[in-house]
């Protein structure tokens, strides 16, 4: 059976996964959406989750936790497979394909304020968990996933507006 350190070990580096998978997600999401409005926040939000990523990764240093290499690797695959959704297109992008990526988006981002919070309450008990900093991540968080919210409602109005019928 597995110490709560090795628990913790595991728990953190699936996050380091999840955050990597995260912004590539987010630049391919930016990258696609060039020319609309919601591409320099998709920009903004990749740097911001890059930069949680690295923020993660001192963290872990200072519990003495190393990245595995293998669950980065699969972090990334896992969003690459994301890509081969049943999106009513086989080799190009939907409509739907927009709004099920910052469905993703959001989730990843709500997994992350999880993960912030759980460090939050070991703060109380592990000094070399910096309280203010997790409080920062938190909030920050927070402000992502309400941006996301914002994005997503009206790649989903956009998505799925139905026309008005023809007077006459």
């Amino acid at each position: 059976m597995k110490d709560s350190a090795d628990l913790l070990a595991v728990y953190l580096n699936d996050h380091l996964a999840g955050a990597a998978g995260g912004v590539e997600l987010l630049r391919r999401a930016a990258q696609a959406a060039r020319g609309q409005a919601a591409s320099r926040q998709l920009h903004d939000l990749a740097d911001e989750v890059a930069e949680d990523r690295a923020s993660l990764m001192e963290i872990m240093r200072e519990l003495d936790i190393r990245p595995r290499r293998s669950r980065l690797v699969l972090g990334r695959l896992g969003e690459r497979a994301g890509r081969l959704k049943t999106n009513g297109h086989l080799l190009s992008r939907s409509p739907l394909s927009d709004l099920l990526e910052l469905e993703a988006m959001r989730l990843g981002v709500e997994g992350k304020a999880c993960c912030w919070r759980t460090l939050r309450e070991l703060a109380g008990t592990d000094s070399r968990l910096d309280p203010r900093l997790l409080d920062r991540l938190l909030r920050r968080a927070e402000a992502q996933i309400a941006r996301l919210e914002r994005l997503r409602a009206q790649a989903a109005v956009a998505t799925f507006r139905v026309a008005e019928p023809k007077a006459g």
